[in-house]
Order: structure tokens, then sequence, then C-alpha cells
């Protein structure tokens, strides 16, 4: 952990000069921390989060640390490791607010799920009755071709072919009503 690298300190001096100097980690902790984290504060906009990434970089470029000296610049690789971090957490609020948000929203309209329903009722009137069941069971209810062969009294292999061909028959039908 405390051997030394070649490490490039001054990034916030103008110009592309830099100074090589040997550190170990601590040094470099010790260097780096208070800019990285300025840097995130401007980036996130919140104090807490920038802190939680600059921690999380720090700790996964000392986990490299032995490997380190294969750098060209530790300060620009761990200011990477920063910013990818930020951009996961970013990506996962979205992803989650996504989710969030429809149960927020405004009350849906009332009768898009009664039209809905209607329209897939009407489809699947439109095929067999052992590929309706089939799809029902597996595709509405979620139960496994296993357990909707013991319902149907048929082997698992014939839920899924009776399955498929109901879904290649709803296919069709759409098809044909979009023609």
């Amino acid at each position: 952990m405390g051997e030394p690298i070649s490490a490039s300190i001054g990034l916030d001096e103008p110009g592309p000069a830099t100074i090589a100097v040997d550190v170990n980690f601590e040094t470099f902790f010790h260097d780096e921390s208070e800019t990285l984290y300025r840097r995130l504060c401007l980036i996130t906009g919140n104090r807490a989060e920038s802190e939680e990434i600059m921690q999380d970089a720090f700790l996964k470029l000392w986990e490299r640390w032995d490997r380190a000296g294969s750098i060209d610049d530790p300060v620009a690789y761990l200011f990477r490791i920063a910013l990818n971090g930020s951009r996961m957490r970013a990506r996962r609020a979205m992803r989650a607010s996504r989710r969030l948000l429809p149960l927020l929203g405004g009350e849906a309209d009332p009768f898009e799920h009664v039209e809905a329903r209607e329209d897939l009722r009407l489809l699947l009137r439109g095929i067999p009755d052992r590929q309706r069941t089939a799809l029902v069971l597996t595709e509405i209810f979620g139960y496994t071709s296993e357990q909707a062969g013991e319902i149907m009294h048929v082997r698992a292999g014939t839920v899924r072919m009776l399955a498929s061909q109901g879904r290649a028959a709803l296919r069709g039908k759409e098809r044909d009503e979009d023609a």
C-alpha cells in the first residue's frame, strides 16, 4: 500500500505542465482529496453525494494501487473513476424515478384499462381454447409451463408449444388488423 509511484501534482495550475513526484497512497489521498471533493461538488451540487463519490473513487484506486505505477496520470485516472461513479449514481436515480413516477403521477384514465382489457379479451377469443388457456396461464397468471401443464393435464412441452402457437396466432391477427 505504501509503494511510491509517479504522480502528477498541480492540476489546478494553468497549462499542461505538471510536477512528477514519488508518493504513497496516503500522501496522494492527502494531496488530492480536497481538490476532487470541490470538483465533485461543482458537478453534483450536493456535498454529501460528492463526499460519497470521492470516497468510492479513492477506494477503487486504493484497490488498484499496486498497479498504479503503470498509470500515466493518477490524478486524471482518479477523476475519471469519480465521474464514472457519479454517472452510475445518476443513471440509478433516473431508473428509480421512472419506476416511481407512474405511482406518483396523476390519476390515469380509468377507461384506458377497460379498453385494453376488452382489446385483449377480443384478441384471445379469436384463438383456439387450448392456446388461449396456455397463454393466459403462462403469460397473464405467470405459471411455469410445468405448473400450467398440471392444470391443463398435459406435458410442459405441450404448454410451451400451445403458448407459442397462440402468440403466433395473435401476431397474425395484429398484422391483419393493421393492414
